[in-house]
C-alpha cells in the first residue's frame, strides 16, 4: 500500500475508538452480535466519500478495492 494513499492517511489521522463508549449502550448483550461500530462508520463513510448510496453496490465495491480493506 503506497504511503500516500488516500484510505491509508485517513486510517492514521482519525482515531474511531471513542465510538466504543459511545454506542456501547446501543448495542444488545444476546443475540447474534452486531456489526462493530468502527466497521460500520468506516462503511459510511466510504460510502460517502465514493458516492455510493447503495448498501449492496458498497459491500462489492469495498470488497473490491485493497485500498478500503486496509482502512
Amino acid at each position: 500500500m503506497p504511503k500516500e494513499n488516500f484510505y491509508r492517511r485517513l486510517g492514521e489521522a482519525i482515531d474511531l475508538q471513542f465510538l466504543y463508549r459511545d454506542t456501547s449502550e446501543l448495542y444488545g448483550k444476546t443475540g447474534n452480535p452486531s456489526i462493530d461500530p468502527v466497521v460500520f462508520f468506516k462503511l459510511m463513510l466510504t460510502g460517502y466519500l465514493e458516492n455510493i448510496t447503495s448498501d449492496r453496490h458498497l459491500i462489492e465495491h469495498c470488497s473490491m478495492r485493497m485500498d478500503i480493506l486496509y482502512f
